[in-house]
């Protein structure tokens, strides 16, 4: 999510940095995991089509702004559920600062709330799902009550900590927690996000199984699918707005 500018300034700057910073030294602890146990070309081809995902569904997909922050698809349990925590984490952490360098550079200031807010739900149903799924479970042979409660509880995290950024830089007036309610409300209907998910599973159940040697493995197939799908539909918006970019 997008914590607008001027929400938390300051000082209180520095609580973002350092969350932001926090995250992403978990990101690197699992990419360096990852890249022990499945190679480091084959993280590499996952980071990319997460990365390429996460920019697409930032940027190119409809999002809106409600009051304190901006509602996106997210989708981040659909990517972790297709490439693992570590290329997903890796993709929205990219994704998203791609999306403020080439784009919206005032975003840039709130990168680290909003890398936070984007990381530690994920770490969160990473730990969910150890609880929830066999470990070497392919994602098209997932259950839809599984992938249903990972979904949701990242679109809840992303919520709260929306609020806690919004509450911790504006305080608890009474203005500033109807906005947060607002966008709890928005987001939780406009970015219905699991009923995206399952609808993507259910296009996974109807690929059928492949198989794939060497670096490539099924679920990175599916991400790719999905990766070259939304690109193809949406490129014109995106070229458009590469187009009117100044340079």
């Amino acid at each position: 999510m997008h914590i607008e500018s001027g929400i938390v300034t300051g000082a209180r700057l520095v609580l973002s940095y350092a969350t932001g910073i926090a995250a992403g030294c978990v990101v690197a602890k699992f990419v360096v995991e990852t890249i022990s146990e499945r190679g480091a070309l084959s993280f590499a081809m996952q980071a990319i089509a997460a990365t390429g995902l996460v920019f697409t569904f930032f940027e190119i997909l409809p999002h809106f702004a409600v009051g304190v922050s901006e509602v996106h698809f997210v989708l981040g349990s659909m990517l972790f559920l297709l490439f693992g925590a570590a290329p997903s984490a890796f993709g929205l952490a990219l994704g998203l600062l791609l999306q403020g360098v080439l784009f919206v550079p005032t975003d840039l200031p709130q990168y680290g709330m909003n890398v936070t807010t984007l990381l530690v739900p994920l770490y969160a149903i990473q730990a969910l799902a150890k609880r929830l799924i066999p470990s070497k479970i392919a994602y098209r042979d997932l259950q839809y009550s599984k992938a249903l409660a990972l979904s949701t509880a990242y679109q809840s995290g992303i919520v709260v900590w929306v609020a806690f950024w919004v509450l911790y830089g504006a305080g608890f007036g009474a203005a500033n927690l109807g906005n947060v309610a607002s966008f709890a409300v928005s987001y939780a209907v406009v970015a219905f996000e699991p009923a995206a998910d399952l609808a993507v599973l259910v296009l996974a159940k109807q690929i059928g199984r492949r198989e794939c040697e060497g670096i490539c493995r099924p679920p990175l197939l599916e991400g790719m699918l999905l990766l070259t799908a939304t690109v193809t539909v949406m490129s014109p918006v995106l070229l458009k707005r590469c187009v009117r970019f100044p340079r």
